[in-house]
């Protein structure tokens, strides 16, 4: 290898170690806000609805969770690790939906430590890509583009932005519950 592959090779390498460290970062940020907006919360508040939606603050926490562990899986694993959207039974679409209600076995610190879990594992799996260029074909499903490839960064962006809309979400909630804003 010549000097010039190499400080290109180790240049491409900063530049990759970067944008992990941004990515996470972000991710980071706002999975924060997500869950700061359940700090001093009981159970029941956690489960309460203060809008006409079926959403409430434990629920939303949950859901992050579970869709932030199947994208991971799907990074590491590729599409046979999501559902199959053809082949969903009536008890899959029950389970998904329970994602969304904290149900009345489950605690918000429960939730809170799953999803500690989760962004841990995480944070692993990016740490460890080889490349955040590795992709995989999406499943086949209505809201996804037939054919389409998500890279590992496509992935983590989506994950970025799913966890900051569910956490604008659950600020809306808290402040309908006692008034606490997550900022401001």
């Amino acid at each position: 290898m010549t000097t010039d592959e190499t400080t290109t090779t180790r240049d491409n390498e900063v530049r990759g170690a970067r944008e992990r460290a941004d990515l996470l970062q972000t991710l980071g940020t706002h999975r924060h806000f997500l869950r700061h907006t359940a700090r001093e919360l009981t159970d029941e508040q956690a489960r309460q609805r203060t809008t006409v939606s079926e959403l409430c603050i434990g629920g939303i926490i949950k859901h992050v969770a579970a869709t932030e562990r199947e994208w991971a899986d799907f990074i590491v694993k590729g599409p046979s690790v999501m559902a199959d959207f053809s082949e969903m039974t009536e008890a899959d679409f029950e389970r998904r939906e329970n994602e969304f209600v904290l149900l009345p076995d489950e605690t918000l610190a429960g939730v809170l430590e799953e999803y500690a879990e989760v962004a841990r594992r995480t944070d692993e799996v990016v740490a460890e890509l080889p490349d955040l260029d590795a992709d995989h074909p999406l499943p086949e499903a209505p809201w996804f583009e037939p054919g389409a490839r998500w890279s590992a960064r496509r992935v983590l962006l989506h994950v970025i932005a799913e966890t900051s809309q569910h956490a604008g979400h659950a600020d809306i909630i808290r402040e309908a519950l006692d008034g606490a804003k997550t900022m401001g």
